[in-house]
């Protein structure tokens, strides 16, 4: 797969490719809030407000939807929000990653230093200034606000995935629903749901075949979708009423809340729809350029949405009484409804396709945080980055969304949960935006009061004019997220549990190195992979399978798969690769580092790739411990008197190599060492295992005349090639032999004494979480046949 896709889009060099990607976001980015049209109104008037002879509803509704969709989408998202990107990345995760990145909020297990020497972990504003400052240190210190951050961070991603789950149910219900102007009442209830049912039962089972197959159809659906409602609306302006702009004036919509008053606040939750699906423009950016986006938006979407909208309003302002009530279609010629069913029908389920593969990513990403159960993750294109599919959710969507669609029957009440949820997304993106202001941006903090003030007070309106539909409708989104929320909490306490347990009884180096025919051990040909969440010392599970079964693998690679707060680690840069022990002990280190928008490599290509990376980390550590030799003493790769490659176990321990195609750099994760570029973390809280094994040795040079030295030189180097040729040897071998993985079965419990919320949290919660999902063999696609699974009890 590329996984370059999407960064090659952050710098068009024309504006031939500009106009080309702009036409393209349509289809990916805009099908959701292309076809708001089709609801808004009806949602709007659906019972707290009557359309009047005096217009002045229907007026002040328009100057609502007009400066909706100029504040939050234009102003808000086009111009502000969309430059705060994490490397052409966005979406909550992406906001989240800036801050953490910038200061110490991240509650991940197993930070780095080294990670901070990533090229897409790059600071915006390195230097700080007084108030950023302020703000930083009041978060790094206050633990409860790193919590606090991350229960935000999940609450926008509950509401996404509940959007994922409504908007496929109110678009397709919003453009089916065009068939009771063509049929009698009786007859139409009885149709519109069941054709709303098939189409979305048929949208879900076509997911696993990815839309990489049909994608190239979405942009001209979309654009004609443009067309169709921007030619509607100034055909009705033109017919009915040309002077419907007026009600562009912001006189309006105070005069409709002074007449509708409590019924008019209310009515907002159906106004809010206009914005429905905005969200996208950040959520995708990594999928197409700023300047595409923006284009896209400002140049084709806004001004159709706008004229579709004055061209309903021109429609209704002429027509008080209509029989099937207020709609999209009844602004639409009978001549052309037909083809326009049909062309909503389409834009619709492009729309919904959209919001449901933002909800497989935006799993994924919750997933690769350790914030949501295991689930299996398919990646329907080798050619194109990010497509994936996961089974169990589109499954779990497609029910609950035909529920939904039966249980409601209209679209008032799908648009009342809908929309308490869209808005709740928003007032997420806000609030950490305004963060991104002051820690990453280093602006002033009054710009980032002001954002928050005045874009927030508005969210605000409209999510309280949501919150009066509880009772119809709008308790869907809140207690699927209160669901959610407890699945990721609970999932994060116990992963953050576990990992405390494994870092506080790993198991010594010295106790591996003891490991031998002495005691029993005996050493099978192969390569063991044992996956652990530790970046150093031995696992417990793997001193349990070594006490059951006294063998192991003569190549033994402890692999940690870790998540970095960056969307995406170049591949160059992924494979931190390293010794524990000496040479002849053959076993090795291996953290691979994924962002939280990589997908994870099927085992086949991970196991090549990985004996790849430990052939040319054994080619360089044996090159760099010669040249270590050269005058370099002081560096832990360097070569002790004796001519041995790396005596010191401490330094083999800690120091990694950064292994990639074209790639290496030496990162020593010793803090003591002060040729490290790195600041080490000193609060043991923060749980980042960067502490060396033990202490550091002394060297000690030897002066010996030169003849007797250049000699020496030639003998070192001669010796050093052919111990260098029996390890790779050695590993070439073991390939051959076959791979084994050791992957640990956990059972977890708490600890007698514990509170009871700690005991149901993690003997019930969590164990009925991991007993129901995807295991790790799994998640980490490793095949049964090379499996070993070590059960472990964790008392945390």
């Amino acid at each position: 797969m590329d996984l370059n896709y999407g960064k090659c889009w952050k710098s068009p060099k024309d504006w031939k490719t500009l106009l080309m990607l702009a036409y393209q976001s349509l289809g990916v980015v805009y099908g959701d809030l292309s076809i708001s049209p089709l609801y808004v109104y009806k949602s709007t008037f659906a019972e707290d407000i009557q359309h009047s002879q005096t217009n002045e509803e229907i007026f002040g509704v328009l100057s609502f939807v007009f400066w909706t969709l100029t504040l939050l989408p234009l102003f808000k998202y086009v111009f502000i929000v969309l430059r705060a990107d994490d490397n052409g990345e966005g979406g909550t995760f992406a906001l989240y990653s800036l801050l953490c990145r910038h200061a110490k909020v991240s509650l991940l297990p197993n930070r780095q230093a080294a990670d901070e020497a990533l090229s897409t972990y790059k600071l915006e504003h390195p230097t700080e200034s007084r108030n950023s400052s302020k703000v930083k240190t009041l978060l790094e210190k206050n633990k409860a606000l790193h919590t606090a951050l991350l229960v935000l961070v999940l609450l926008g991603t509950c509401m996404v995935i509940g959007d994922g789950l409504l908007t496929p149910a109110i678009s397709v219900f919003s453009a089916v629903s065009g068939l009771e102007l063509s049929m009698s009442k009786e007859h139409h209830q009885y149709a519109v749901i069941p054709i709303s049912c098939f189409i979305l039962i048929c949208l879900f089972a076509l997911q696993h075949w990815g839309t990489h197959r049909i994608g190239f159809l979405f942009a001209p659906v979309v654009l004609l979708w443009l067309i169709c409602i921007s030619a509607l609306g100034l055909y009705n302006i033109l017919h009915w009423n040309p002077y419907v702009y007026k009600a562009f004036s912001p006189y309006y919509m105070f005069k409709f809340l002074r007449k509708t008053r409590m019924g008019g606040w209310m009515s907002l939750g159906g106004v809010l729809l206009c914005i429905t699906g905005a969200e996208a423009m950040f959520a995708d950016l990594g999928h197409f350029s700023y300047s595409a986006i923006q284009i896209a938006f400002t140049f084709m979407v806004y001004p159709a949405l706008i004229l579709a909208y004055m061209g309903q309003a021109a429609y209704l302002s002429k027509h008080h009484q209509t029989i099937h009530g207020i709609s999209f279609y009844i602004s639409v010629p009978e001549s052309v409804r037909w083809p326009v069913l049909v062309l909503a029908i389409l834009a619709s389920i492009v729309g919904s396709q959209a919001i449901i593969s933002g909800t497989f990513s935006i799993i994924n990403q919750s997933q690769s945080l350790g914030c949501f159960p295991r689930v299996k993750v398919i990646h329907t294109s080798d050619k194109i980055h990010g497509q994936i599919y996961i089974p169990e959710i589109n499954w779990t969507l497609m029910i609950l969304c035909v529920a939904v669609t039966i249980g409601f029957r209209d679209t008032k009440h799908i648009g009342n949960a809908s929309g308490l949820a869209v808005m709740a997304v928003m007032l997420v993106t806000t609030c950490l935006t305004s963060l991104v202001i002051v820690i990453c941006w280093d602006k002033p903090l009054i710009f980032a009061f002001l954002f928050l003030l005045f874009f927030g007070s508005i969210e605000l309106l409209y999510f309280s004019a949501s919150l009066t539909k509880f009772t119809e409708g709008a308790w869907l989104p809140i207690l699927l997220a209160l669901f959610l929320m407890t699945v990721m909490l609970v999932w994060h306490y116990a992963t953050i549990k576990k990992y405390e347990f494994d870092l506080h009884n790993k198991v010594s180096l010295e106790w591996l190195l003891a490991l031998g025919p002495s005691l029993g051990i005996a050493r099978v040909p192969g390569i063991g992979v044992v996956f652990t969440d530790l970046t150093t010392g031995i696992p417990a599970n793997f001193s349990r399978f070594v006490t059951n079964l006294p063998a192991f693998h003569r190549i033994l690679v402890f692999v940690c798969l870790k998540s970095v707060p960056v969307p995406h680690v170049p591949r160059a840069e992924r494979y931190l690769v390293g010794r524990v022990g000496p040479p002849e002990h053959r076993s090795y280190r291996c953290i691979v580092r994924y962002g939280y928008r990589d997908v994870h490599q099927d085992v086949d290509s991970f196991e090549s790739e990985l004996v790849d990376r430990l052939a040319e980390f054994i080619h360089y550590d044996w090159h760099k411990g010669q040249g270590g030799q050269d005058g370099n003493n002081d560096s832990p790769a360097a070569c002790e008197d004796d001519g041995s490659h790396i005596s010191n176990q401490d330094s083999s321990e800690c120091r990694l190599a950064v292994i990639g195609p074209s790639f290496e750099m030496d990162m020593c994760l010793d803090p003591s060492s002060v040729s490290i570029g790195f600041s080490s973390v000193e609060s043991p809280a923060e749980v980042t295992e960067m502490e060396p094994i033990g202490v550091r040795q002394k060297r000690v040079r030897f002066a010996v005349p030169s003849d007797d030295a250049s000699e020496a030189e030639e003998v070192a180097a001669a010796c050093a090639q052919k111990r260098l040729l029996e390890e790779v040897e050695d590993l070439l071998t073991a390939r051959q032999s076959g791979t084994a993985f050791i992957i640990g079965h956990s059972h977890v419990k708490a600890k007698q004494g514990s509170s009871i919320f700690k005991r149901l949290t993690i003997n019930f919660g969590y164990n009925f979480l991991r007993r129901n999902c995807r295991g790790p063999d799994v998640a980490l696609k490793v095949p049964p046949v090379s499996l070993l699974e070590v059960g472990m009890v964790y008392v945390v």
